[in-house]
């Protein structure tokens, strides 16, 4: 049956498969201020299509659903709720390098959590005044000569 394959293949055009979508976990960080919002955001999100679970957590203000689908339709579905609603934008707090750097630092971050921040907008540690704190230091022996 390989030549009658082939020839109904050939006939019949190349068929286009869907891509799948993966199982994934989407973090949001929703405004949720009572129960009715609460519900408001799960029935929204439970209704999409490929979603197996949905959690949220109101004292964090997070949402988090599993399923086969896409974060940015997740996001837009969620607004269109009327909630304020972004990506999560923390890390834990063990995950990052400088926590308390400017960037990642936020007072509004659930306990435990930093604002993910690249690690090429972190200061450079060898600019102009780091150079000059050197000259100074107890460490450098000809520290008293340029004073």
């Amino acid at each position: 049956m390989g030549a009658l394959d082939y020839f109904s293949d050939l006939f019949e055009g190349v068929r286009r498969r869907k891509k799948r979508k993966q199982l994934q976990t989407v973090e949001l960080k929703v405004r949720m201020d009572c129960d009715g919002c609460e519900l408001k955001v799960k029935n929204a999100v439970s209704s999409m299509k490929g979603v197996k679970s949905v959690d949220i957590s109101r004292k964090e203000q997070k949402l988090t659903v599993t399923g086969y689908v896409e974060p940015n339709k997740v996001l837009k579905k969620v607004k269109a709720t009327g909630k304020r609603a972004e990506i999560w934008p923390y890390v834990p707090y063990s995950l990052v390098a400088h926590p308390y750097a400017a960037q990642t630092y936020d007072k509004k971050a659930p306990a435990g959590y930093v604002r993910k921040v690249e690690y090429n907008s972190l200061p450079n540690p060898n600019t102009t005044d780091e150079q000059y704190t050197a000259f100074f230091s107890e460490d450098n022996a000809n520290g008293c000569t340029i004073m």
